[in-house]
């Protein structure tokens, strides 16, 4: 992870919650008070967000000391200590929410990628992200996907080419949208082809496309259609894929499953903030 990159992240993160200051901290509390409280999971999962917390506390003082207590992709369970926090009160109450915020939606993506990758283990698939990330938090809910035991997919439309159904629209064919492409990339790019028929996948493999995507197709159209696809032409399959159907299009023989849920729907891990008296 770019931690610049996230210390730049956190410092607008907490501009967005303090504004002018701290209504509730700064007229309870002094400048000189001190203070411990911890950070514990609510239930189990998987742990993702170390750097956040080791990061973003002392950025607001940096008297503040914290010692994390578990490693990211680490098993926890209900109410296991995750962090010890030590400063000046204001600043423990003021950095508070904008950890939590995070270490929750990462830590849920990190435990909802794990139970994914363990569906289809013993199959040899692997299971990747997709662009379906919240505008300002891809760095790290892809992150959190390889916490989980992900992959990333691509991190943007730079890193790769993707030919889309509108892609293909606009550009009339697969055909002509792969030639054009192809003349134009550098030889280290990536093509990857987005088909939903028959016809499209014949298409895309006389393209000469490097990857091809099975979009929103049934496991029984993969099964049969990708006979068709030489060895050298990775698959992927992607496009209502939900955790109960996840199983079947593993068993198609795909090399990828791509998971927008993992991120664009995914449920937050429960982890609060407590000062233990």
């Amino acid at each position: 992870m770019n931690k610049m990159k996230l210390k730049s992240m956190l410092e607008q993160f907490y501009n967005e919650d303090l504004g002018d200051g701290d209504l509730s901290s700064e007229v309870l509390f002094s400048s000189k008070d001190k203070g411990i409280f911890y950070l514990m999971v609510k239930e189990k999962g998987i742990f993702c967000g170390k750097d956040v917390i080791e990061i973003a506390f002392p950025l607001l003082n940096q008297s503040v000391e914290v010692e994390v207590l578990v490693e990211d992709g680490e098993k926890v369970e209900e109410g296991q200590l995750l962090a010890k926090v030590v400063g000046p009160v204001r600043d423990l109450l003021q950095a508070e929410r904008v950890v939590l915020n995070l270490i929750q939606r990462m830590s849920g993506i990190a435990t909802e990628t794990n139970k994914a990758v363990s569906e289809v283990s013993e199959t040899g698939v692997r299971i990747c992200d997709t662009r379906k990330t919240t505008p300002g938090l891809r760095m790290l809910e892809k992150y959190a996907v390889r916490t989980g035991g992900g992959y990333n997919h691509r991190n943007g439309l730079y890193d790769a080419v993707m030919l889309k159904d509108n892609h293909i629209s606009f550009a009339g064919s697969i055909l002509n949208a792969v030639h054009q492409v192809k003349g134009s990339v550098g030889h280290t790019v990536k093509v990857e082809v987005e088909i939903e028929s028959k016809k499209q996948l014949e298409d895309a493999i006389e393209s000469g496309a490097d990857i091809i995507m099975f979009d929103n197709c049934s496991p029984g159209d993969i099964n049969e259609w990708i006979k068709l696809v030489p060895p050298h032409i990775v698959t992927e399959a992607s496009g209502g894929i939900t955790k109960e159907s996840l199983l079947d299009y593993a068993n198609t023989g795909v090399q990828y499953i791509s998971l927008g849920y993992l991120t664009h729907s995914v449920k937050a891990l429960d982890i609060s903030a407590r000062v233990l008296m």
